[in-house]
């Protein structure tokens, strides 16, 4: 094994670990629909396929530090799908880095529920909450609500429609307070609301 294949792995075994733990080290969840089920949404799994810029997350271990991310799906020809991760780590002048992970598309789930494999034998449940008509953008979910992604197929979104996908997680029993914008761009480092390498709430 190679020092970057090992160090990756490394990465992503402790991420599967802070995930694990994730309910024991985040805050109470204050939001009064926080129990309630998530539901998914249905997916057209091919018109959903292409690149998906980072708007936002909730910042945990493996994204940490990222700017500039996009993750890209192909569909492969045994049905699973490629998801191919991009992103600079701590600047926008840093070498970019890219992660490889199988999905599979839960069957039943009408396109809205993915197993994804960081690499084996581990597998993680991904859960589309939304997506608007036009597949411009959409909003990835975690069962218990520890982590959460708006993405947009452009690297930019308009406070509005920002402000909307957020009113959108907050009716999903997301505590939204706990979400940062991604900078797509340098000039947004270090702005409101964004989040800035090294930077820890």
């Amino acid at each position: 094994m190679t020092n970057t294949k090992r160090a990756l792995v490394v990465a992503l075994l402790t991420a599967g670990v802070v995930v694990a733990v994730a309910g024991c080290s985040s805050p109470p969840n204050p939001n009064p629909r926080a129990n309630q089920p998530l539901e998914t949404v249905p997916v057209d799994v091919p018109r959903y396929m292409g690149r998906w810029y980072v708007i936002a997350n909730i910042p945990y271990f493996a994204e940490r530090d990222f700017v500039g991310t996009h993750v890209q799906w192909s569909l492969r020809a045994d049905g699973r799908i490629d998801d191919v991760f991009h992103g600079r780590k701590n600047g926008f002048e840093h070498e970019e880095t890219t992660y490889h992970f199988i999905d599979t598309v839960k069957p039943g789930s009408n396109g809205g529920e993915w197993s994804v494999q960081p690499f084996w034998p581990i597998h993680v449940t991904q859960l589309t909450l939304y997506v608007d008509p036009d597949y411009r953008c959409t909003i990835l979910g975690y069962p218990n609500r520890k982590l959460g992604w708006i993405f947009s197929r452009e690297p930019s979104m308009s406070d509005d429609v920002y402000r909307s996908m957020l009113a959108r997680l907050d009716a999903m029993g997301y505590d939204t307070t706990r979400f940062r914008r991604v900078p797509q761009s340098p000039g947004q480092i270090g702005q409101p609301g964004f989040q800035s390498p090294g930077q820890r709430d």
